[in-house]
């Protein structure tokens, strides 16, 4: 699903269906079907393949690609200077540019990190109310390596669950930054005599909200799964994440990246 954050805050889907982009707003409340015809493509080789791997590659592409490396889920853990990134310009082009380390109210408060690029498709991504980009680094490794040191005090997860029950209750992220980093302070001293007195850069932006279009939501969580039930269907709940919430369950949409799927209005 491709989203798109309004002036309002408010967030608008489309999903991508073959060379068709359909706008996903406008069904809520409307019984729709998805059908998975059983299709793979792999999304960087395009061959085919029997199961995806790092929500739409292949196992060959999933094992060579920088993308898919445990250092893009956990980048305090890259390592290119020690001359083993798998695709090292594409690693320079991705991972040697500014990254954000931010706040966010999901299923509750946590610290997250992205690229410059993803904001704000990363807070819309992880469903979140509200965001607020607290530090600008100069790597992705830097960033993981400030968000670990945050992750001491606050959590780095968000349960989806949770977060598609409802709306987690308002905080003021601003005055919880000014608590959290006079707690990290020597840890970012030690990184500035490390990288430079530029690498991490402290920033003082106002907060983001943002409203998710969800007509209602479920009080009991049950997931579906195009490799177990190709077909899915139910009256269109609302959109949350990369969640489409049914009143029969939810399916995340970016899990099933390469998978051909036709749209039915019932």
């Amino acid at each position: 699903m491709r989203a798109q954050l309004s002036a309002d805050g408010s967030v608008q889907y489309r999903m991508v269906i073959g060379e068709q982009e359909v706008e996903l707003n406008s069904l809520i409340g409307k019984h729709i079907s998805l059908h998975h015809s059983g299709h793979i493509d792999c999304q960087h080789c395009g061959k085919k393949t029997k199961k995806s791997y790092s929500q739409g590659y292949c196992f060959p592409c999933m094992q060579k690609l920088a993308q898919c490396d445990m250092c893009i889920m956990k980048p305090e853990t890259c390592h290119f200077e020690q001359g083993t990134c798998r695709e090292p310009e594409w690693g320079e082009s991705n991972c040697f540019i500014p990254h954000y380390v931010y706040l966010a109210n999901t299923s509750g408060l946590k610290v997250g990190i992205t690229r410059h690029s993803q904001i704000p498709t990363r807070w819309i991504d992880q469903g979140a109310t509200q965001a607020l980009p607290i530090f600008k680094v100069s790597t992705r490794l830097q960033s993981g390596l400030v968000e670990i040191a945050l992750a001491e005090f606050i959590g780095d997860k968000t349960n989806w669950r949770a977060m598609l029950k409802g709306s987690a209750d308002a905080v003021d992220l601003k005055a919880i930054a000014q608590e959290l980093k006079p707690k990290i302070a020597e840890k970012l001293a030690d990184l500035a005599l490390k990288y430079g007195e530029d690498a991490i850069i402290e920033l003082n932006e106002d907060v983001v909200n943002l409203h998710f279009p969800v007509e209602q939501y479920l009080t009991k969580i049950s997931s579906f799964n195009f490799d177990k039930t190709p077909e899915v269907s139910g009256q269109l709940m609302g959109i949350k994440g990369q969640y489409l919430i049914f009143d029969t369950g939810v399916i995340n949409i970016r899990k099933f990246t390469s998978y051909h799927v036709s749209l039915q209005i019932i």
